[in-house]
């Protein structure tokens, strides 16, 4: 357990510092430590609101928002984080999903969008139709699988160019947070879960004392 909460303090430290969660990684260490995988998303989505509410309320403080971007995304997130996180998935299936998306995650977050290296961008409002079908998609998942979706959304807001990147990562962290509440307590609705989650504590705190660190990097250090 010592080694698993320092490699989550390391993770919320990281992901704080850029307004994510941290969720995706936190599935990939607990199915590394050989974690039970049906607590998977409850410990990965609690880590998340533990993490980015802190850098949420500092962001909206900041002024950095855009409601009428997020709200559409959020319109088709919230209901079915919800449906996703209150379905009882087999093991065999959930790997399968969790393999899916920590590889698409990771190829997005290896797209360079180099319109941004334009100080000129034209910002483009995307449609939002689109918005609440992409919403949709990230909840389910979300909800299914334990993370908060940011880290789909972000790249996918960069890549249609859909506001500043300050805004952008200020809707991730807002995503991330009110998905991952609605997915919890689409996970709470299954018997007995949350007496095995408490046993794993110390990761609680150890993201907790990352987040703080990361978000203080984030607010004073990084530009």
């Amino acid at each position: 357990m010592i080694i698993l909460s320092i490699s989550f303090l390391i993770t919320a430290i990281l992901y704080s510092s850029v307004g994510f969660g941290g969720g995706s990684t936190y599935l990939a260490l607990l199915l590394i430590w050989d974690v039970p995988y049906y607590i998977f998303p409850v410990i990965a989505l609690l880590c998340n609101i533990i993490v980015v509410t802190g850098s949420s309320i500092n962001y909206v403080r900041a002024g950095n928002h855009n409601l009428k971007l997020l709200i559409p995304f959020l319109i088709g997130s919230i209901p079915l984080s919800f449906l996703g996180g209150s379905l009882i998935i087999a093991k065999e299936l959930f790997e399968l999903l969790l393999f899916l998306v920590l590889s698409i995650a990771g190829f997005l977050l290896l797209i360079k969008n180099k319109s941004y290296e334009n100080k000129d961008i034209k910002i483009q409002k995307p449609n939002k139709f689109i918005s609440f079908l992409i919403g949709s998609i990230l909840g389910l998942v979300s909800g299914m699988v334990g993370i908060g979706g940011g880290i789909f959304l972000s790249p996918i807001l960069f890549l249609l160019r859909a506001d500043k990147p300050q805004n952008i990562v200020t809707n991730a962290s807002l995503f991330i947070l009110i998905n991952s509440i609605s997915g919890i307590l689409g996970q709470l609705t299954k018997e007995n879960i949350l007496n095995e989650v408490l046993y794993y504590w110390p990761l609680f705190l150890a993201v907790l004392i990352g987040g703080l660190f990361g978000n203080y990097l984030n607010l004073k250090i990084f530009s």
